[in-house]
């Protein structure tokens, strides 16, 4: 049987997490190092909360922010997805709960007078509106709505009188009808509608007959400007992932008439845009040119030409969030490779001032009322909430404090040379305790895109084995290789027209680098990762099979020629990485897939995948599955599907479960060298208390 909290524990429970003094965390952290100190299990990571979505209030006082975590289907929670509990905090370690932790929220917004917390849910069933609770106390109350549909997103006019809404198309009555008679074919790529766009008044009652805005193609988000005469939407001429990617613009539009006034006509990706407080300007992060793989270029926008320069462009660096302070500079969260730092821009793009982190890893900024907050993790501890001021930052938050009582494994950035001389970085986990004589097992942890980046954080989550994994007497190393962001557009690029080549062998010289320095036994390396991480697993595990002794691939490219016809991301595929058709050289398609080498595959290798993927089909791990079962009957290989799970898993259970087979699988064939070894149970031992806990003979 399955137990629950009543609301009233769960509010209490969640405040007493929160309410935690400096000192009292300090004192805790002295003796649960003194006498405490455990290594990291799966059941840890199962549990792990990190602040969510934050806003600041219009006098900067307040800061409301989420707190996102899964249910802890370790002690027996229900199993589910990520949920966020809406905080209010006044300072360092002084925050409490607004809405129990069964209310799960999202936009959380303050409204432009400061007297209400705003927010996106959807209650007992009903569909997803716009609510608000008083900041001085009181009952929530729905504040905007669209009859029929949930609400997306949401944004507040300058003066609190309206919300602007974007919401799913309208439901299609005759359809829904020959869906309930059984008549539910669906037709690929052609049956997606676009979002619509609503502007509510904000009264004592409920707008009951939003207006409705006319909006250009498939709009994903829009910003409201200060003056609220206009406001800028994100819009892809289809809803295809695949045009979001490579087609989605800015348009400036005429919140009076719906008039679509210009298109920012920018060449590529396109990420977070900002308007600034005279509504003349846009902040916006955006790819240099269509063949950039990754939107990290911070450029200025003049609104009445829609005109736009590129503040960073070449530089060795990757713009991430940005935010407009009131008095017109630019706040910036910028990475360097593996670190990060805050750089303030004058309104004419000149540079202010850069401020590094430190320890700390900025991932977003948000100001308001003089006060500029951000997200931050750092290697001992996930996502947080701290602010900035002086040229500093404090501390707001402090979840996880039992994270006190970890025997973490040192953590640091690591450079070596690639066989043609280029310098590639890294992030290193050394196991706890210290390095072996001989060096300790390794596992290569490679980051998917791989238009994406390893920062010296948080490094530990439910498909990354870090800390749990150095817990265990591993070494762990995360591979900035050839493609990665961080480093500069052109670095970026360096993988393109060139899938498994030079990027993969950066990787196993990132392996020999580490075994020269005695920190890697080189018998015993294995690797893994998910996505194009998940390619270069596979990749490691045929073509690379001798240099690997264990091999957990997810989510991850087997056949290089199958994958074109079955991802939803054609065109990016194209522009960003192959830079060539797999009808121009079928033969080169083929060989740079892991398929291919099966003939070399010696690594026990153990796939996972999301069965409702539609980035990388199930079918790709379907192939290399059956491939080395028919032609390699000797090397051991287990396939695990995960239903209702798509490019990565979002359930709490299925993220618990991946996590307890990787360490499963590395124990059994890298820990010990011993590539015979036997399959290990097909039903890990789930921890005590979990649903359905027992040995797979139960």
């Amino acid at each position: 049987m399955i137990t629950t909290e009543t609301g009233h524990k769960r509010i209490a429970r969640s405040m007493n997490r929160i309410l935690l003094t400096a000192s009292l965390f300090a004192s805790a952290s002295l003796i649960a190092g003194a006498a405490n100190a455990r290594p990291m299990t799966p059941e840890d990571v199962a549990k792990l909360e990190s602040v969510g979505t934050i806003a600041v209030s219009p006098d900067g006082r307040q800061i409301a922010y989420t707190t996102a975590s899964l249910p802890d289907v370790t002690e027996g929670e229900e199993n589910g997805t990520a949920r966020q509990q809406l905080m209010l905090a006044t300072g360092p370690d002084a925050a409490r709960a607004f809405l129990p932790d069964d209310v799960s929220v999202g936009g959380v917004e303050f409204s432009p007078d400061g007297r209400m917390i705003s927010f996106l849910w959807a209650k007992d069933g009903e569909k997803r509106a716009v609510w608000g609770i008083p900041t001085d106390g009181g009952a929530q109350r729905k504040l905007a709505a669209v009859e029929g549909v949930g609400v997306s997103s949401y944004a507040w006019s300058p003066d609190g009188s309206m919300i602007h809404m974007l919401t799913a198309a309208a439901e299609d009555t005759a359809r829904t009808a020959q869906d309930k008679a059984g008549f539910n074919a669906v037709v690929y790529e052609e049956e997606a509608r676009l979002n619509r766009m609503f502007s509510a008044r904000v009264g004592e009652e409920i707008d009951a007959e939003p207006r409705a805005v006319t909006i250009p193609g498939y709009v994903s988000a829009f910003h409201v400007a200060p003056d609220g005469r206009i406001a800028v939407v994100e819009s892809a001429p289809t809803p295809l992932v695949d045009d979001s990617y490579t087609a989605k613009r800015a348009h400036i539009i005429d919140l009076t008439t719906g008039r679509v006034a210009r298109v920012v006509e920018t060449p590529g990706k396109l990420g977070d845009i900002e308007i600034s407080p005279d509504g003349r300007q846009l902040a916006m992060i955006a790819a240099v040119d269509a063949n950039d793989p990754a939107d990290t270029t911070l450029h200025l926008v003049d609104v009445a030409t829609g005109q736009f320069r590129a503040l960073n462009a070449g530089a060795p660096e990757a713009a991430v969030d940005a935010e407009w302070l009131a008095d017109g500079r630019l706040a910036a969260v910028i990475h360097k490779g593996a670190q990060s730092s805050l750089r303030l821009y004058n309104s004419d793009g000149s540079v202010v001032g850069e401020y590094p982190g430190g320890e700390l890893i900025l991932t977003s900024v948000e100001a308001n009322g003089g006060t500029v907050a951000v997200q931050a993790n750092a290697p001992r501890h996930p996502t947080e909430l701290f602010t900035w001021a002086d040229g500093g930052f404090t501390r707001w938050t402090t979840h996880n404090p039992w994270l006190a009582d970890i025997d973490f494994g040192n953590q640091r950035t690591l450079t070596y040379t690639a066989r043609d001389g280029q310098a590639i970085e890294g992030v290193l986990i050394e196991p706890v305790g210290r390095i072996p004589r001989g060096g300790a097992p390794l596992i290569l942890n490679v980051h998917g895109g791989p238009e994406a980046h390893e920062s010296n954080g948080w490094q530990t989550a439910y498909s990354k084995p870090g800390q749990v994994a150095a817990g265990q007497g591993y070494a762990v190393f995360l591979p900035n290789y050839r493609g990665s962001t961080g480093y500069g557009t052109a670095f970026s690029k360096e993988h393109q027209k060139d899938a498994a080549g030079k990027e993969f062998d950066d990787i196993v010289d990132a392996k020999r680098a580490l075994v020269a320095e005695g920190i890697a036994d080189g018998d015993r390396t294995g690797i893994t990762g998910g996505s194009y991480g998940g390619y270069a697993s596979g990749w490691g595990a045929t073509y690379y099979s001798n240099e690997y002794a264990a091999s957990v691939m997810f989510v991850g490219i087997s056949n290089v020629i199958s994958k074109f016809g079955t991802t939803d991301i054609p065109t990016e595929e194209y522009l960003v990485h192959a830079r060539d058709y797999i009808w121009d050289d079928w033969m080169d398609s083929l060989a740079r897939s892991p398929i291919y080498h099966v003939d070399k595959a010696n690594t026990p290798l153990l796939i996972m995948h999301g069965a409702e993927d539609p980035r990388v089909a199930p079918s790709q791990s379907y192939e290399l599955y059956r491939s080395i079962k028919v032609r390699k009957p000797d090397v051991p290989v287990r396939l695990v599907l995960y239903p209702g799970e798509g490019h990565g898993n979002s359930r709490a259970a299925a993220r618990y479960d991946y996590n307890l087979r990787m360490m499963q699988w590395f124990d059994t064939y890298l820990k010990t060298g011993d590539r015979d070894a036997e399959l290990p149970d097909p039903r890990p031992m789930l921890a005590e208390g979990t649903v359905g806990t027992g040995s797979s003979d139960d």
